[in-house]
């Protein structure tokens, strides 16, 4: 089969089955790149009430440079990932300083936060730049049409899959192929119970050819566990404010406002613990205590605790306040 007549039947079922988005209403480069990084690790359902209420707020690049990191953190809470936020407001910065987006993945790709799949598709889908796009949605679906037993999270690998991905784009409807390789991923060819009779390319998908479909792609192999024992010293004094510093002591939430502490990976789950919380790889085990002298940060601030979520949304400082809270006098 053509290439071409691979894209003429993708793009038919895509213009035909695509899904009603918000951020599919135009080619505004601007909500295109929201979606795309709230969309990254999750699903479509989960990021449109948060998409809205973003947009509602920051309405435009310019509207999020503006801003003032602790709202756009605000806006964002509940997504996860923080430094996707804060990559966002500093490209935004950016952006706006460079006089708006640039139109090339090659040039998107220098902001912060745009990696090779956001910026190839901020410049197809915005700009119609003939270059694929490359997600878990359109690793799964070419890996599957055209049978391919890759360890796809190598880089080598991946090269190969992104080549497919570039020749398919090659047409003045990229927008429409590259959408429609991660809406049939997305709805069609799910990883669990793929529904291959509604797919437009299984006449000559080779997975479904060959019965291979519950097989690739390959799965990814498991990040290893890290144990991470953290203990934190809040200071809080008598107007309700608490003593917060950028975080430094972990690999996990890095930069974000937190207590004073103290951070190393073990081996084993600790005997004693106050608070324990999983952030991706990592199993968090947090002991509290009072802290025993003055801690002197360049960084430090004190924060209202009425407002840390507007400092710290994570759901990890939220246990902390309550456990703080509960306690009211720490040991």
């Amino acid at each position: 089969m053509s290439v071409v007549k691979d894209q003429r039947q993708l793009i038919d079922w895509y213009n035909q089955n695509k899904r009603s988005l918000p951020w599919r209403k135009d080619r505004n480069p601007y909500r295109i790149w929201i979606s795309e990084v709230m969309l990254q690790q999750t699903t479509v359902a989960a990021v449109v009430p948060y998409y809205e209420k973003f947009m509602n707020r920051f309405p435009t690049v310019e509207k999020l440079a503006s801003a003032a990191e602790t709202d756009v953190l605000e806006m964002w809470a509940g997504l996860g990932y923080y430094s996707r936020a804060r990559n966002l407001h500093k490209a935004a910065k950016a952006i706006v300083a460079a006089g708006g987006f640039p139109q090339t993945a090659k040039e998107l790709i220098e902001f912060s936060g745009f990696g090779p799949y956001t910026s190839r598709a901020v410049a197809s889908l915005a700009f119609g730049e003939k270059v694929g796009v490359l997600d878990g949605n359109v690793i799964r679906v070419l890996s599957r049409f055209y049978g391919l037993k890759l360890n796809w999270w190598e880089n080598k690998e991946k090269e190969k899959l992104q080549k497919l991905s570039d020749q398919l784009a090659q047409t003045e409807f990229n927008s429409e192929i590259n959408q429609g390789l991660m809406e049939l991923g997305a709805t069609v060819c799910t990883p669990k119970n793929p529904v291959c009779l509604l797919c437009p390319w299984k006449s000559n998908c080779v997975a479904f050819e060959k019965n291979l479909v519950t097989q690739l792609p390959r799965p990814k192999p498991k990040p290893e566990f890290e144990i991470w024992q953290w203990t934190l010293h809040p200071t809080l004094n008598k107007k309700d404010e608490i003593l917060l510093t950028p975080n430094e002591a972990t690999p996990f939430l890095k930069k974000m406002m937190f207590p004073h502490g103290k951070a190393e990976k073990i081996k084993a789950k600790p005997k004693s613990y106050h608070i324990k919380h999983g952030v991706t790889k990592y199993d968090i085990f947090i002991s509290i205590k009072t802290p025993t002298k003055a801690v002197k940060s360049k960084d430090q601030a004190w924060v209202a605790l009425k407002d840390i979520k507007k400092i710290n949304p994570t759901s990890l400082m939220t246990k902390i306040l309550k456990f703080i809270e509960k306690e009211n006098n720490l040991k």
